[in-house]
């Protein structure tokens, strides 16, 4: 039996030195292969005692579901911050996508900005992806593969899941920041995603903070536009009126998210 494990990789990212990025295979037999989920925010997914925001304690959950006798999950972790010390402004640079459309924020907010998520996007697919298949346990394929972040993390997540969905079979939104777009950008470029063969989206929010209420308008809106376009067994709206905007809320979501994706990955 093999012990479960966190390895630490240093990849190259482009235009600047290399970025962490921590694989965590669970327990489990030689010769024995896991699904695979990528998340954004590396710092906050696992048990880390020096991280500023608390954790989703992911590897707590993919033990018990393999307790359960629902099979693990290898969780690998993207780093988008440094754990010691937070910087808001490069996070948000890399997690959002310029290609979706204008920047619906304060013009002072605006002109400090540089959208980066399609880089970030192309490590992930390009440089992550192919040295975790190569070097861990991994199902390959796209119905053993997902991706997974919360707020600006999970508006990456749904920009690279319908940017690959060859690649993923399903997509944890969790309260997305939506709201940084207009709803007629937002709608012009689903509706330029759509193909045949879609993703499985699990859409979730709160509303029990300021930000959270934000955020949860733009899902409502954003939701209506799937329903018109997105083939319904694909999607699903979770909304927890009284979660606030914090890894509190992610973290039993997250829960929920990793049973869906290890019970009907295959329908997907």
């Amino acid at each position: 039996m093999i012990e479960e494990k966190i390895t630490e990789l240093l990849l190259p990212y482009p235009s600047e030195d290399d970025r962490l990025v921590r694989v965590y295979v669970p327990r489990h037999e030689e010769g024995e292969t896991f699904p695979v989920i990528y998340m954004t925010d590396g710092q906050n997914v696992f048990d880390m005692a020096e991280g500023l925001f608390g954790c989703w304690k992911t590897h707590e959950a993919v033990r018990a579901e393999k307790e359960n006798g629902f099979g693990g999950a290898i969780i690998v972790g993207i780093h988008t911050d440094d754990p010691k010390h937070s910087d808001p402004l490069k996070r948000t640079n890399d997690l959002t996508p310029k290609s979706i459309g204008e920047l619906c924020i304060p013009d002072e907010v605006k002109k400090m900005i540089t959208p980066s998520g399609e880089v970030f996007d192309d490590f992930v697919v390009n440089t992550v992806m192919p040295v975790v298949e190569e070097k861990f346990p991994v199902k390959k394929g796209r119905n053993n593969t997902a991706f997974c972040g919360s707020s600006s993390g999970g508006l990456q997540t749904f920009f690279t899941c319908l940017s690959h969905p060859d690649k993923f079979c399903a997509g944890g939104v969790f309260s997305p920041a939506f709201m940084i777009y207009s709803t007629e950008d937002l709608s012009r470029w689903i509706y330029d995603k759509i193909q045949q063969d879609m993703p499985y989206l699990y859409i979730y929010t709160g509303a029990g903070d300021d930000l959270e209420k934000d955020i949860y308008k733009s899902v409502e809106s954003t939701y209506d536009i799937l329903m018109e376009c997105y083939p319904m067994n694909l999607r699903n709206e979770v909304v927890i009126l009284e979660n606030k905007h914090h890894e509190s809320a992610w973290e039993p979501v997250f829960k929920d998210f990793l049973h869906t994706f290890l019970v009907r990955r295959d329908e997907f």
